[in-house]
Formats: C-alpha cells, sequence, structure tokens
C-alpha cells in the first residue's frame, strides 16, 4: 500500500463500486482487493491488507453440488452466519437495495461441538434478480450484471472483536 493510505470504504461503497466493478468484469488499476478463496485458510492465516480489517473477494463455493447452500468449512473449523441479511441502500435519490450483508462468526472444531472464536466477518454479495421479484416495491441492481456472474462472487471484510 501507498504511505499514509487508509482504505476504509463504507458498505455502499463496497457493494456499489468495488463489487459491481469486479462482477462486470471491469477491473481498477490498483489491485485494492485481493481475490482469494478464504476457505483454504483458518482467520489468523490470512494474508493481511491492514490494520484490523482486511477484505477480499471470493468465489462462490458450494455445499452440495446441486444446493445454493454455501460451503464456509476452513482447515480447522467453520463460519457460521449470525443473524439475518441486511438491506445496504444507495444514498442516491429514490435509495433503492444495491446489495446485503451478512455477518459471520468464525468456530473452531466441528459444526456440532464447535467453540466460538472472536473472529468475525462481513460478507457483502449483490442481491439476486429472484430477490428482487419478490420485493416489488424496491428495485435491486443493475440489470446490466450478468445473472451466471451474480451469484459467483462475494466480498469480505474481515475483523477481529
Amino acid at each position: 500500500m501507498l504511505p499514509g493510505f487508509r482504505f476504509h470504504p463504507t458498505d455502499e461503497e463496497l457493494v456499489g463500486f468495488y463489487l459491481k466493478r469486479k462482477t462486470q468484469l471491469r477491473p481498477l488499476s490498483i489491485d485494492l482487493i485481493k481475490q482469494l478463496d478464504i476457505y483454504k485458510y483458518d482467520p489468523w492465516d490470512l494474508p493481511r491488507s491492514g490494520e484490523k480489517e482486511w477484505y477480499f473477494f471470493c468465489p462462490r463455493d458450494r455445499k452440495y453440488r446441486n444446493s445454493a447452500r454455501p460451503n464456509r468449512v476452513t482447515g480447522s473449523g467453520f463460519w457460521k452466519a449470525t443473524g439475518t441479511d441486511r438491506p445496504i441502500y444507495s444514498s442516491e435519490g429514490n435509495k433503492y437495495c444495491i446489495g446485503l450483508k451478512k455477518s459471520l462468526v468464525f468456530y473452531k472444531g466441528r459444526a456440532a461441538k464447535g467453540m466460538k472464536t472472536d473472529w468475525m466477518m462481513h460478507e457483502f454479495r449483490l442481491p439476486s434478480l429472484a430477490a428482487a421479484g419478490h420485493h416489488s416495491s424496491k428495485r435491486f441492481v443493475d440489470t446490466t450484471i450478468p445473472p451466471n456472474v451474480r451469484t459467483t462472487q462475494k466480498g469480505f471484510d474481515f475483523s477481529r472483536s
């Protein structure tokens, strides 16, 4: 990184600019967010790109071949979702939903007997067109993003509480 540079994007910037550009295959001239399969690492082994928070693009892995259920297992534990997906709204004019944010906590061990750790992750994703149909009162995402790309990229923000 450049001396004095601090990368602290808002949720809206992460989804509306960085993740959207990534899914549209429009790279930036500077590589601020690395592409990495984060599930091949335990959180303490991830390459760090910041002080307390760092960011990655990660391809979506499925637990089962014909399922939408994501696989969030690492070498020594798993990431467990906490709560529900929270919408991220555009600050422009009509404030439509541009993305979703999910909070996850890392547990050591197997699912039934996992021990909660102080590692936390925020997963950002673009809403699907199917989801947009269920919320007809809100406009969701720019339809220029190809549907097959929309579900393959996720942005992550890691922090240790």
